[in-house]
């Protein structure tokens, strides 16, 4: 059931699950960004580490303010970077609103070569998030670029069905996200479903079953239509939500509900929520 701090009076709120307000694009902006939250019925929002070196930033933001939460995790596109160890995420994971391990994962997108012989460190990097995931019990963020099955076959040995999480900013195919939902996995799409080349990405959202549906921005990037090609921020995470009613024949208010409740399991907010 929704606790009474999801409502505002009969309005169903939304919640984005994955931004980064900690980029100097928002973070220069924080208190309008949070205004325009409101305004758009956007009630919360996780802000999602990419570095060690950024994740005081990330905290400081999510301790500040009520409606936001922390992730602790590296980024597979960071090669050069502080290197997390277990120890390091365990003990940053029980800082008070972080909810969430990552964003970590394996992105070959870029890669240069062969991935099996020059990307270890990232399937190593990827081993340890998921490790301290287990030990500190937050869910994990995983990111996957050009490398779905690497992705899945880590995710089974590592045995990240044990703690779950989500697959955020899904782009892959529907046999990648049924493989995600079989280990216990949500599926987190973004601003790039409402995009005119989606339509294979559509047809996931159209099979997706809704209690392990969320939404998100990836904010600053990827901003929905209509604000395509302009930054993007957590209010705009309504026009997902209001895209993908649509697409599925239901009301806004109803994905807003669901998406948020969804949240909520996903991340054991309840059961980590501190008093602030």
């Amino acid at each position: 059931m929704l606790t009474p701090d999801l409502r505002a009076g009969d309005l169903a709120l939304y919640v984005d699950s994955h931004c980064h307000l900690d980029f100097p694009e928002l973070g220069s902006q924080i208190d309008a960004v949070l205004d325009r939250m409101r305004v758009n019925a956007v009630d919360r929002a996780l802000c999602v580490s990419v570095t060690l070196e950024d994740f005081p930033r990330v905290l400081a933001l999510a301790q500040a303010h009520p409606n936001l939460y922390a992730s602790v995790g590296v980024h597979p596109d960071y090669p050069d970077t502080i290197e997390p160890d277990v120890e390091t995420l365990v003990r940053l994971a029980g800082e008070p609103k972080v909810i969430a391990t990552g964003e970590t994962g394996l992105d070959y997108y870029r890669t240069e070569g062969d991935p099996a012989a020059v990307c270890g460190w990232q399937r190593e990097r990827f081993r340890v998030h998921i490790r301290a995931a287990r030990i500190s019990r937050r869910p994990l963020i995983i990111h996957t670029r050009s490398a779905a099955d690497d992705t899945l076959a880590i995710m089974r040995e590592e045995g990240a069905d044990d703690i779950g999480g989500v697959m955020h900013c899904f782009t892959e195919t529907w046999e990648v996200a049924r493989a995600a939902l079989d280990l216990g996995f949500h599926i987190s799409l973004s601003g790039i479903v409402t995009f005119r080349n989606a339509e294979s990405l559509r047809e996931v959202a159209r099979k997706m079953p809704l209690d392990r549906l969320l939404i998100e921005t990836d904010a600053p990037f990827l901003a929905p239509v209509p604000h395509r090609g302009k930054l993007n921020e957590p209010g705009f995470v309504r026009h997902v939500g209001e895209f993908l009613a649509t697409l599925r024949g239901l009301s806004p208010e109803s994905i807003a509900r669901t998406t948020t409740e969804n949240f909520y399991k996903c991340f054991n907010v309840l059961e980590n929520e501190v008093a602030v």
